[in-house]
């Protein structure tokens, strides 16, 4: 290992030696000779750092874009009306969805932590309803749709206070 870092610390002086003393000519030629050198050297460069990093698979590049487009949409307490926001969110995850026809995903509804769990559940399960319905209307199959509810099961947000609780109360679409 300490060889393989040596080896490649004394290509990278040489390297810049060369450069250094090809840019300190002046001349045309020696100019027009150094810039070629040079870009040879970059992609040279650039090139060997591409197949170092490993090349990013089409499902993680595939869900750094959907996560892009907005996956959380919230609701009042109580409630599984969508608002203003929430129907943004929602239309610009149709508009993802119906360009990828491939692509399934399941919604998830959750609760806060105040109520009984059964009525949480209820209450979960009606706002990820709510957010497929409203896909569904924007044209996204509903068989690429599944709905979950975890109730106040799963909490994006610890404790108990109004700010909490607004956290908890949403529907998040994954992709599947």
């Amino acid at each position: 290992m300490m060889k393989r870092l040596f080896t490649l610390l004394a290509a990278t002086a040489f390297l810049a030696a060369c450069e250094t003393a090809s840019t300190t000519t002046g001349d045309v030629t020696g100019s027009a000779e150094s810039s070629s050198t040079t870009a040879s050297t970059t992609s040279t460069a650039t090139a060997t750092t591409a197949e170092q990093e490993p090349a990013e698979d089409p499902a993680t590049r595939l869900k750094k874009d959907f996560a892009q487009v907005g996956t959380t949409v919230l609701f009042d307490f109580d409630s599984a009306q969508l608002s203003d926001y929430a129907q943004r969110v929602l239309d610009r995850q149709a508009a993802f969805l119906k360009a990828r026809p491939e692509t399934r995903v399941i919604i998830g509804g959750h609760a806060d932590e105040r109520g009984t769990r059964e009525y949480n559940l209820a209450l979960g399960e009606r706002r990820a309803s709510s957010a497929r319905d409203y896909l569904v209307a924007k044209g996204v199959n509903a068989a690429r749709i599944r709905i979950i509810s975890y109730g106040k099961e799963r909490p994006k947000a610890v404790g108990s206070t109004e700010a909490a609780w607004r956290q908890n109360r949403r529907a998040e679409t994954v992709l599947n």
